[in-house]
């Protein structure tokens, strides 16, 4: 017999009841199970070998069980941020976006992935691509276009009940359990991103159970308004946003300001650098939101502009 400790932290105790969790299906099957068979039927199916490693586990009785380590069942994994913590952001951190517009070919592989992260329906793209010219007899090209994640933002300002937040690392985020719809931060962006979720969107259900996170924007809520958040539930991973690496010709970089560095996932460079030597610029500026986005202009292109789209709008004249 066993003593167990009179008194068990709760972290422990937590811990514990996260292993319960993937044994507990195993131990019912055994005892359905004949005694000169120690395997359960689902086991026999999966043809899960022992591995001859035992894990010690507390009983739903208080007692002190062995399990074979190779019958446990991973388990869904605790949230490890509060709500808070999403709205307060990463600290440390300044993230920035660099969109090379000579390398864009429109072939909307950012939307594909972004849609498919995000649940975002085709007609509710948080990525739009447009046709931009500059002048009337200069060549047309792609232009991306996300939410600018403005340091200044007029979204937030606002917004009647702090639904749209800015976070300390530079990213703008939407509480969708406190939206309500009522479109101000729509009419004060610049940059028309943001959409308006006029449909039930359509969600598989173990996802519409999960608690709503302001980090992966999911699960999505009809009646409120969503964007382009620069996955920031990727970003505490240490991985890149869904766009850059979905896109095959390395239009968008990712990184942080405060590090100076920012990646495509196949090339790391200076951000400083890349900015100066390439004529990096930002939609607006002189508006004084101060985005966190910028562009490289579409100088040396590695594609031309064809437009295959017979329904894609027509380049807007940019004078």
């Amino acid at each position: 017999m066993v003593d167990l400790p009179k008194i068990i932290p709760l972290s422990e105790q937590i811990r514990r009841r996260n292993f319960l969790k993937g044994a507990g299906a195993m131990m019912a099957g055994m005892a359905g199970c004949n005694s000169k068979d120690p395997f359960t039927t689902e086991a026999k199916k999966e043809q899960v070998q022992p591995s001859g490693e035992m894990v010690k586990l507390l009983s739903t009785t208080g007692e002190i069980i062995e399990v074979d380590k190779a019958y446990l069942k991973p388990t869904e994994e605790i949230p490890s941020i509060t709500h808070m913590a999403e709205r307060m952001g990463i600290e440390g951190k300044k993230f920035v976006m660099v969109i090379d517009l000579s390398r864009c070919r429109n072939l909307k592989k950012c939307q594909e992935a972004c849609n498919h992260a995000h649940f975002v329906s085709d007609h509710q793209n948080w990525i739009k691509v447009y046709p931009i010219q500059d002048a009337e007899n200069t060549s047309p090209f792609w232009q991306p276009t996300t939410c600018m994640h403005c340091d200044d933002p007029p979204c937030v300002k606002v917004c009647p009940v702090d639904a749209t937040f800015k976070r300390v690392d530079g990213i703008v985020g939407i509480d969708a359990d406190r939206c309500i719809g009522c479109r101000f931060c729509m009419a004060a962006c610049p940059y028309s991103t943001r959409v308006f979720n006029w449909d039930q969107p359509i969600v598989p259900p173990e996802v519409m159970e999960l608690q709503y996170s302001s980090e992966t924007s999911c699960p999505p809520k009809i009646g409120t308004v969503s964007k382009c958040d620069f996955c920031p539930d990727m970003a505490r991973k240490g991985e890149l946003p869904h766009c850059v690496t979905a896109c095959p010709n390395g239009v968008f970089f990712f990184g942080d300001l405060y590090e100076d560095t920012v990646t495509n996932g196949s090339e790391t460079v200076r951000f400083s650098e890349l900015i100066r030597d390439r004529s990096g610029y930002r939609l607006m500026e002189d508006l004084g939101t101060k985005p966190s986005v910028y562009y490289l202009p579409p100088v040396d292109r590695l594609f031309p502009f064809k437009n295959e789209d017979k329904d894609e709008a027509k380049p807007e004249l940019h004078s």
